[in-house]
């Protein structure tokens, strides 16, 4: 368990007056306090079940939490002494609850805020039953996801928006206690660990594109209806006064995919629609706006329906894009006189400037290092458009960048932190973090957790690395345990039914009992029984990997090569990169595997062939790299980077791409765990 913080007395949980105000719910909480003057320093501790929003005197302050387990909620320490004032004083709090788990939340069918105030050390406000509620209703709860991996797309009525930061709330009825500061929902709470990330707001002046069409039905889906308008619509300036019954679309490229919102002032008569949607890339000159009815159902769109006069538009959520798409569509004659903002967030990161580099070097480099930042938010997530989920796995190459330009182990100490807190009962580590997602128990991840334990033993930041290996002990000894009973006859581990062996998009035979799943396995022992010798650890490790190795041997070395899988297809470039990394194979054979590996990475065709290795994706290259290098073949490493990272740097894209072609629909452009080539130019 991470270290837990102790909420004062008189510290509660609370939240709506209504027990089941759940279901894509945006709940306000109010409390107001005297002072006779403002304090030396002021700090409010805050956490919310999922997420919140705060203001202070009607001064936007800051959102959280950092992304947790229910059973051990991050706190968020806020300075807030700026805004304060001498009198009465207005702290407002917006809670958003959609009522079911995604990949960044996990819920437990309740929604609540708990939090206190401390000014100069002296514990003067709590959350308890004086504070005021009232559920939003200017948000609808009838309402899609924006996709499988996140939460509500966001259909709010503007005519319904109050002031309900600084209005008078004493006729509003009084929060529900939920529970004690500690209690069956939330059983603990803990510090956050990441730095709290800055927002700012920026003016978007220039649009890539404007287009004008009539105006589309209206459906219950913004989304599908932003699809229909951009096919009706056709590229063009656009006029100061919009007829009735059209669609005006403004499109801006921010330049790369980030994590932002989209703001908008704009004028209006009642009653018309504006939405903002999110994309992130072309093909063939034109914007790609995701397909709801394709595999990750992604529908990043969000709508308002506006009141009459002047009024400021802005969700609740970040989403993530490169492109910001405004729609507005008109009822009437209307002059909007429209201004645009985009509002992004960053992680404070304590960075240093990237090395002097030569061609395509320096471009590859700069390339990774965006997509590292623009994916580094309350942990380190894949990418920000489709899913924003820290992966377990992916966190193993993203973290081996980020040490190329920092010294911050915060990201990575989440990690572990997080893996450890949702392990299940039989030591199982979960996928997502936090996620309670079965359909995505990935068993390789649980050796990736391994990996990071290592790479935290041995990352120059983590002063506190011997306690945190300490404190997960028990987790990893849990897990190999659990992994050692996964066993069958052969002495091969089998995944299992419901799990999957390993993600990713390369076309690997998955047929069972696996080399490439129990090569993973393998590797983790031998890691393992490391950190059991530098800890003056009992090492039951060796043994087992000595067994496991045998076995793996008996089993896909044949007279025809090694096999994926007994009868199955020959071994992929990542069962022999980990064949190489293991040592599993020596000598001349290790030499003319490293060759297979090395050649098949500089062939730049990605497709795959009758004679050809199935090709590992950008994500797995990172196993490539530690394989070659092993057998000192740096130079190939380079020679990789330059062809096929390079050839993304030297076309102009910004940030490194999920898989080689990412021309299925829901392909990420940006996406952290491709960025590992920083880390090994760094090297």
């Amino acid at each position: 368990m991470a270290d837990t913080i102790l909420a004062p007395d008189g510290c509660y949980w609370i939240g709506s007056d209504h027990p089941f105000d759940l279901t894509e719910a945006y709940v306000n909480l109010r409390a107001d306090l005297e002072l006779a003057s403002v304090p030396q320093k002021a700090v409010l501790h805050l956490t919310a079940d999922s997420r919140y929003r705060l203001w202070v005197n009607g001064v936007f302050t800051g959102r959280g939490p950092e992304r947790s387990w229910p059973a051990s909620m991050a706190i968020d320490s806020r300075d807030i002494t700026h805004p304060l004032r001498a009198g009465r004083n207005r702290l407002a709090v917006q809670v958003y609850c959609p009522g079911y788990s995604h990949f960044a939340y996990v819920h437990r069918a309740a929604a609540g805020v708990l939090g206190w105030l401390e000014l100069d050390g002296r514990v003067v406000l709590t959350t308890d039953g004086d504070w005021r509620v009232s559920r939003d209703a200017s948000w609808s709860s009838l309402v899609r996801r924006v996709s499988i991996y996140g939460s509500g797309v966001e259909d709010r009525d503007m005519a319904r928006v109050s002031d309900w930061q600084e209005a008078d709330c004493s006729a509003w009825a009084r929060a529900r206690i939920l529970q004690p500061a500690r209690g069956p929902i939330w059983a603990e709470l803990r510090p956050r660990v990441t730095a709290l990330p800055s927002e700012s707001v920026t003016p978007l002046t220039t649009p890539w594109q404007t287009r004008l069409g009539p105006a589309v039905p209206t459906s219950t889906d913004p989304h599908v209806d932003l699809r229909a308008a951009l096919a009706a619509s056709s590229p063009g300036p656009l006029p100061e006064t919009l007829a009735a019954g059209q669609e005006a679309i403004w499109i801006f490229d921010l330049g790369h995919s980030q994590s932002c919102l989209g703001l908008a002032d704009v004028s209006a008569l009642g009653g018309e629609t504006l939405s903002v949607s999110y994309a992130e890339k072309q093909h063939d000159g034109k914007l790609v706006l995701s397909d709801p009815a394709s595999y990750c159902r992604m529908r990043p769109t969000d709508r308002f329906t506006l009141r009459p006069g002047r009024q400021r538009v802005e969700g609740f959520s970040f989403r993530g894009a490169r492109y910001l798409v405004f729609r507005l569509q008109t009822r009437a004659t209307l002059t909007p006189a429209p201004l645009f903002w985009l509002r992004t967030q960053a992680y404070p990161l304590a960075e240093r400037s990237l090395p002097d580099l030569s061609a395509p070097f320096d471009a590859i480099a700069r390339m990774c290092r965006r997509t590292l930042l623009s994916c580094l938010l309350d942990g380190i997530v894949d990418g920000v458009w489709r899913e924003a989920s820290q992966w377990l796995g992916d966190v193993v190459p993203a973290a081996f960048a980020l040490r190329a330009i920092s010294n911050d182990p915060r990201p990575l100490r989440l990690a572990l932190q997080m893996a450890a807190e949702g392990a299940e009962p039989s030591g199982f580590l979960p996928s997502v973090l936090p996620g309670d997602v079965p359909a995505y128990a990935v068993t390789d991840y649980n050796f990736s957790w391994v990996e990071l334990l290592v790479a935290y033993a041995d990352h120059p930041g983590a002063v506190d690395a011997p306690e945190v290996l300490a404190r997960h002990w028990p987790a990893l000894c849990r897990m190999l345990d659990h992994m050692d009973r996964l066993r069958d006859d052969a002495g091969l581990i089998r995944s299992g039914a419901g799990r999957r062996l390993f993600l990713d998009w390369s076309p690997i035979d998955r047929g069972e009992p696996n080399l490439t799943l129990n090569l993973r396995l393998l590797h983790a022992l031998h890691l393992a029984t490391g950190l059991a010798r530098r800890l003056h650890r009992p090492d039951p490790w060796s043994a087992r990997a000595a067994a496991l190795s045998q076995a793996i041997r008996a089993t896909h070395a044949t007279a025809r090569g090694w096999q994926e899988s007994p009868g199955g297809k020959p071994a992929s470039q990542l069962a022999l990169a980990f064949l190489l990394l293991t040592g599993l194979v020596q000598g001349a054979e290790a030499e003319t595997l490293a060759d297979r590996v090395a050649a098949r990475s500089l062939d730049p065709e990605d497709g795959p062939g009758p004679d050809r290795l199935v090709l590992a994706s950008p994500f797995m290259h990172h196993y490539v790299f530690q394989a070659l290098d092993r057998l000192g073949r740096r130079d190939a490493i380079r020679q990789i980077i330059a062809l096929r990272w390079g050839r993304w740097a030297l076309s102009g894209q910004p940030t490194t791409w999920e898989n080689w072609d990412i021309g299925f629909p829901d392909g990420s452009a940006c996406h952290a765990f491709s960025a590992h080539p920083l880390g090994w130019l760094h090297r």
